[in-house]
């Protein structure tokens, strides 16, 4: 059992699993020792005596995920506001994500632990999972530049950086919508104007209109001033950009 542990310990260096972990990220490295550090663990290191460990990998990928995934975001749905980008890459980039998208590739079969993270489960907990994801992407940043990154991160994240960013496009009030627009087309934020006040006390009405880049853009009435200016925001929305 111990020998299986050692040999299991060491896969990076075997081909067939440097070969899988190339594979399933896309990416042939010019340099095979930058996959192999990229899968050794700091306890492996210690106990080969080697400095060779991925803990410099994972500080480079981590600046590099955060910034490919804000790229993406902000190129795929330049519509949202800051704090909803901040948000949705929040989403993406932590450790049971990173985690989960490390067990799809098969990283935990590969990498490079010493005896006591072997016997401990190292190969399935999320944090060691997460952290050598990481350094591979920094492997690749340093073996191919910035383009694999890119083309890895859309792979892994694109399509749920696109789902969420349409639940929260579908689930957001027409004023957000409205602004959001307003701001991917360039123009200024939506302003809202009180036309009228009619009826009495007990059923109030408020008539409201929308200005969108200087013009009027829709009208509402409601029993509530904020109830207007949805209803104003919706026929805007209808008018400038039908069935968003």
């Amino acid at each position: 059992m111990a020998g299986e542990r050692g040999q299991r310990g060491d896969r990076a260096s075997e081909p067939r699993w440097r070969a899988r972990i190339e594979e399933a990220l896309g990416y042939r490295f010019r340099n095979v020792a930058n996959l192999e550090r990229a899968l050794t663990h700091r306890s492996w290191a210690h106990e080969h005596g080697t400095a060779e460990h991925n803990e410099a990998l994972e500080f480079l990928g981590d600046a590099v995920l955060g910034f490919a995934v804000a790229e993406r975001i902000v190129r795929k749905r330049p519509d949202l506001d800051e704090g909803a980008m901040t948000r949705l890459r929040a989403s993406l980039v932590n450790t049971r994500s990173l985690a989960r998208e490390a067990r799809a590739l098969g990283v935990g079969e590969a990498m490079r632990l010493g005896r006591g993270e072997e016997m401990s489960g190292g190969r399935e907990k999320a944090s060691l999972l997460a952290d050598t994801l990481e350094a591979l992407l920094g492997a690749v940043l340093l073996d191919g530049g910035i383009r694999p990154v890119r083309a890895i991160v859309a792979r892994l994240f694109g399509t749920r950086i696109e789902a969420a960013a349409a639940r929260r496009a579908a689930n957001a009030d027409p004023k957000t919508r409205l602004q959001e627009l307003a701001q991917a087309r360039g123009w200024p934020l939506p302003r809202y104007r009180l036309l009228h006040e009619r009826g009495p006390d007990h059923a109030r009405e408020f008539v409201v209109e929308v200005l969108v880049n200087g013009e009027v853009a829709g009208r509402g009435v409601g029993t509530a001033k904020k109830r207007a200016e949805q209803r104003a925001a919706e026929e805007a929305l209808a008018r400038l950009a039908p069935g968003r």
